[in-house]
């Protein structure tokens, strides 16, 4: 009985530590998304390079997270 106990923990364990590590950047992507959503409604002159636009969201919400 005490060994299974240990058994089932251990395996609640790595499936909680599975699940932290593939969700942990969620909120991070959604911001960003959401970033550059923003500027290419915001701006007069639409953002043609995606990439650099992402860069630039990613930058500034790390910044905002230091």
């Amino acid at each position: 009985m005490k060994n299974k106990k240990n058994i089932l923990i251990i395996i609640f364990v790595f499936a909680a530590m599975i699940f932290v590590l593939n969700f942990r950047d969620h909120n991070f992507k959604r911001a960003v998304d959401a970033c550059i959503a923003g500027s290419q409604k915001l701006s007069e002159t639409k953002i043609t390079d995606l990439e650099q636009a992402k860069k630039f969201c990613e930058d500034q919400i790390s910044k905002d997270q230091d």
